[in-house]
């Protein structure tokens, strides 16, 4: 069973840097749409993680 019944097109984009998970939602659309230049509402998954504690 898939825990992630994506389809075939939906492309998972993982951070490789930390991410300061304050700033919250719009300022995390706005990282995806200003570096990475994709809409983050186009159905692709984008992720991010914060700072080890």
């Amino acid at each position: 069973m898939n825990p992630f019944p994506m389809g075939t097109g939906v492309k998972v984009w993982l951070s490789t840097g930390h991410t300061d998970m304050r700033c919250g939602f719009p300022s995390l659309a706005l990282r995806v749409q200003e570096v990475l230049k994709h809409d983050p509402l186009a159905g692709h998954l984008f992720c991010f993680r914060g700072p080890p504690r």
